[in-house]
């Protein structure tokens, strides 16, 4: 029992992480193709200011759930995909360093440079975290040792390219939709119109990814065992749905949060698929990382369970006021201060 409850907070705080951090990366993504002129990019900026820092802790405590509850899936896991985590984390690095330094220098040249940074800071976790989260639903080949037997290079097989692309659309449009909120003028009106176009192309992705891992993956085994589950993607086609009607009634917010339940029920289909196992081997189910086998011991559990109920709604309550504090739009009074928020 505690083991399935950690499983499902594990795939919780991954799935929480893809809803905040996606929007920013998604703006960063976007940023060279929508902004016309400086204010623009400083608005983009400014958008994600304030957020960024705090929705990095979700990656964090994935990660530290990962090596606390389940310390042999976060062996295998950190060193089957090391070179992609080891990426992920320098890009991750790169948008940080970029978020501080753009107006430490008075230079365009200073500027664009690292407007390059923090483009590619969004767009390279945003493909990796897809690629590395389709290969885990679409399984690993790690041997009875734990040892993958493939390199970096196998990981961007067709599946886990279609899995990279389809997390770029959906920060994509959660982007676009983020900047409806929060930006004004001409800015905000590309924005709109972008998440109108990327939005049919988020659907496609959706049905392709769930056709394709009907083809390519186990993860229909526990749907069709239960078919109670399905609720979960049925969530994905709701959301998508409600986020275009919210979107041509002009509601941003209502919008964006619509466009987060798309991510979490699409991160949620692929966790509850693999159940019980965290680390499917694709050489051998019996070499698989399961919640039996890659758990910490039952005391930890409880421990770490103990920790969770008391942090977690002070994380949150934190979050919850940042994002009250600054849920204005950025305006012209903004961008007088020169850092990114």
């Amino acid at each position: 029992m505690l083991e399935a409850t950690w499983f499902l907070l594990w795939g919780l705080l991954w799935a929480i992480y893809f809803m905040l951090d996606g929007y920013v990366l998604g703006m960063g993504t976007l940023m060279p193709f929508i902004c016309k002129n400086e204010d623009e990019r400083r608005t983009i900026y400014n958008a994600g200011g304030p957020f960024w820092e705090g929705n990095e802790v979700w990656l964090v405590t994935a990660g530290g759930v990962t090596f606390a509850a389940f310390p042999k899936a976060y062996a295998v896991m950190f060193s089957s995909m090391y070179s992609a985590l080891f990426l992920l984390l320098f890009a991750l690095i790169l948008r940080g360093v970029s978020f501080e330094f753009r107006s430490k220098v008075e230079s365009s040249t200073w500027r664009a440079i690292w407007d390059g940074c923090h483009f590619i800071g969004s767009l390279a976790p945003a493909l990796l975290l897809g690629v590395a989260f389709a290969n885990i639903f679409r399984g690993i080949p790690i041997d009875a040792n734990g040892i993958n037997q493939e390199g970096l290079l196998q990981l961007l097989n067709p599946y886990g390219l279609a899995g990279g692309v389809l997390f770029v659309v959906l920060f994509l449009l959660h982007g676009a939709l983020w900047l409806c909120i929060k930006a004004e003028g001409p800015l905000h009106d590309r924005a709109e119109a972008t998440a109108r176009k990327l939005w049919p192309l988020a659907v496609l992705m959706v049905l392709a990814f769930v056709v394709y891992s009907g083809v390519e993956t186990q993860l229909f085994a526990n749907y069709l065992a239960m078919p109670a589950l399905f609720i979960i993607p049925i969530l994905a086609v709701v959301g998508l749905i409600g986020l275009r009607t919210a979107l041509g009634k002009r509601q941003a917010w209502k919008s964006w949060f619509y466009s987060n339940l798309v991510i979490v029920a699409c991160a949620f289909f692929g966790v509850i698929g693999i159940f019980p196992r965290l680390l499917p081997s694709s050489l051998n189910d019996a070499w698989s990382v399961t919640i039996s086998n890659g758990a910490s011991s039952p005391l930890t559990l409880k421990i770490m369970l103990v920790i969770a109920l008391v942090m977690v709604p002070i994380v949150i309550a934190y979050q919850t006021w940042v994002y009250v504090k600054f849920n204005h739009k950025i305006t012209k009074e903004d961008l007088d201060y020169e850092e990114a928020y």
